[in-house]
């Protein structure tokens, strides 16, 4: 790793990795120890650069985004969004996941086009990037946003709404929780995940631009998706 990469991701010997706690995909369990594929990504990049790892821990991806101007920490593992372009200079995706919609047994909604219609209510994870996908590409239909998957999953069930927006993984395991519920075939989006620096950390996002390429060139990123056994991550490589 070059000293001024050095100098931007790990200050005074110390890499802060900043970890979205509600992408269960990406971290399999929470502190002191982080594990999952986002962690272990976080300690390669402290071991190249010869540092320690500190995990600071969010409980979305909007809070973690929101602490780039605070300095909190030095690289994150959250999803790009144009909404959090303007302080955090974004790595290529190196793996994105599918977002469907979950709806109850009986639903007249079959397809994925047939969810944007007036009159349809959809309960969703504030400040998730498929909830901000929504909010920019939805005509008709309306989202009713709550604290997280588990609180929109909720709010599904007891306001006994017409649709539940989340990622294809977790959509699959909340349907096992209500009799007849099917999740949607095909995706409305893929939430592409990323390594991001606080601007304007130029010389990290340079080297995490040629990280990514390199830990799935190496096979490193499909070995850990491996080890953690992961289900719906799929490697990106649109940067070839």
């Amino acid at each position: 790793m070059p000293d001024t990469a050095r100098a931007e991701l790990a200050p005074n010997g110390r890499l802060r990795a900043a970890l979205n706690y509600s992408n269960t995909l990406l971290i399999s369990a929470r502190g002191p120890e982080p594990t999952g594929v986002a962690p272990d990504l976080a300690r390669e990049l402290a071991r190249r650069a010869g540092a320690s790892v500190e995990f600071v821990g969010y409980a979305n991806a909007g809070l973690a985004a929101d602490a780039a101007a605070t300095g909190a920490w030095d690289v994150a593992f959250i999803g790009a969004e144009p909404q959090r372009a303007g302080e955090i200079t974004f790595s290529p995706a190196y793996v994105e996941i599918e977002a469907s919609y979950l709806v109850p047994a009986g639903s007249p909604l079959l397809r994925i086009d047939d969810v944007d219609r007036d009159g349809v209510h959809i309960a969703t994870a504030a400040r998730a990037a498929y909830t901000l996908f929504l909010q920019r590409s939805l005509r008709h239909a309306a989202l009713v946003e709550a604290e997280g998957l588990p609180g929109a999953f909720d709010r599904f069930v007891a306001m006994k709404l017409d649709a539940l927006a989340g990622l294809t993984p977790n959509l699959i395991a909340d349907a096992r929780k209500v009799p007849g519920a099917r999740v949607l075939e095909g995706r409305f989006t893929a939430v592409q995940q990323s390594m991001g620096v606080p601007k304007p950390r130029t010389a990290a996002a340079a080297y995490l631009a040629g990280f990514v390429k390199e830990i799935a060139a190496s096979g490193l990123l499909r070995d850990l998706i491996a080890r953690h056994r992961v289900d719906g991550l799929v490697e990106v490589r649109s940067w070839k």
